[in-house]
């Protein structure tokens, strides 16, 4: 107990106890135990549901397509939340892909209250209200390294990227961090609407977002559907939305982009918005990295042009090279925090909740 009469949970860093050994006898194992982090103290930890319907008979029912929230909650927190919002699986916001520090413990470290969430049909809220199909999809694994902006093609890696490419267990540990993604923009609906009532129940945030989870987060805003969205950092955002009247000519990306009316995209201008990318856009095999970059530019530009607060940081613009998909797993993703640290600060986001 602390001195308050609270109960108090500390939690030690360390490096997973086993890992998995591979058959290759050129198998590199994580990178060497990083040095000693003092422990993190937190006031609770938890989970809940939330969301969803309950569907059948009166005798016989479903309950489905709520979300599922995880969240740490330090002893001494600042006045708002992260929520960590992912598009393959939690494990990215958890531990480096060499098995380092995370940004969960990152950010629990700085006193931020953390939450990762995993969205109706996702990770540990799949269980849905109507048939969901999958199948076994043979190259998924080398779609993602191209996908992931790993390299080019497999198994050609790009130099200097911020991957640990010579540990065939990080890139094992990456090509099992994924699920089955249904981007349609019903799916968008029915996980932004079970967002919202999350933000509800937490209070103030700012959301982390990655790749097609960004594009969910900015409907959760623009559908007005919670006032408590206090900022969105969206890594690698590939979907987006424009004003009625203001669509682009460029289509690509991984939605539309939609067009929505005037007021639901003035919603966006309430908050800052800051889209973070990393490097090697302009060395994939096909244009869909550098297309979506410039759609990003379009809107941002916006975004701003009706009174919003919308930027776009390039790490390499900042000295950070050879950065991901997924900047913030990458080996120098505390330098990729730091950013996101002066980000908070220059909103006035990174203040400390009253003592009660």
């Amino acid at each position: 107990m602390t001195g308050s009469g609270r109960p108090r949970i500390t939690i030690r860093h360390t490096l997973w106890a086993t890992l998995v050994l591979l058959s290759t006898p050129t198998t590199a194992s994580f990178a060497a135990r990083p040095p000693s982090l003092p422990p993190m103290i937190l006031a609770r930890q938890g989970s809940f549901e939330i969301g969803g319907k309950v569907i059948g008979t009166a005798d016989k029912t479903l309950s489905c397509d709520h979300g599922y929230m995880e969240y740490q909650i330090p002893q001494r927190p600042r006045a708002v939340s992260l929520v960590m919002w992912h598009s393959s699986s939690v494990k990215v916001w958890q531990t480096r892909w060499d098995g380092g520090e995370g940004f969960q413990s990152m950010f629990l470290r700085r006193g931020y209250p953390v939450y990762l969430w995993d969205g109706p049909r996702v990770g540990r809220a799949n269980w849905a209200c109507e048939p969901v199909t999958g199948s076994a999809s043979f190259g998924a694994d080398q779609g993602n390294f191209a996908a992931w902006r790993l390299g080019k093609s497999w198994p050609n890696w790009f130099s200097g990227v911020q991957f640990p490419a010579k540990s065939a267990e990080a890139w094992d540990q990456a090509t099992r961090a994924r699920y089955e993604e249904f981007d349609t923009t019903a799916n968008v609906q029915l996980q932004s609407d079970a967002a919202a009532l999350a933000m509800d129940k937490i209070g103030p945030v700012v959301i982390l977002t990655n790749s097609a989870g960004g594009f969910r987060a900015l409907m959760t805003q623009i559908k007005a559907k919670t006032s408590h969205i206090k900022a969105i950092v969206a890594y690698e955002n590939p979907g987006f939305v424009f004003p009625a009247g203001e669509m682009p000519t460029q289509k690509t990306g991984m939605f539309g982009p939609l067009e929505v009316s005037l007021a639901e995209f003035e919603t966006l201008t309430k908050i800052p918005l800051q889209f973070v990318w990393g490097d090697n856009i302009d060395k994939t095999s096909t244009p869909f990295w550098s297309n979506t970059f410039r759609l990003c530019q379009e809107f941002v530009g916006a975004v701003n042009r009706h009174g919003g607060h919308a930027e776009i940081l390039r790490l390499p613009d900042v000295g950070l090279s050879g950065n991901t998909h997924i900047p913030f797993a990458d080996l120098n993703n505390d330098k990729v925090a730091a950013q996101l640290d002066a980000f908070l600060k220059k909103n006035g986001l990174d203040g400390y909740a009253a003592r009660k």
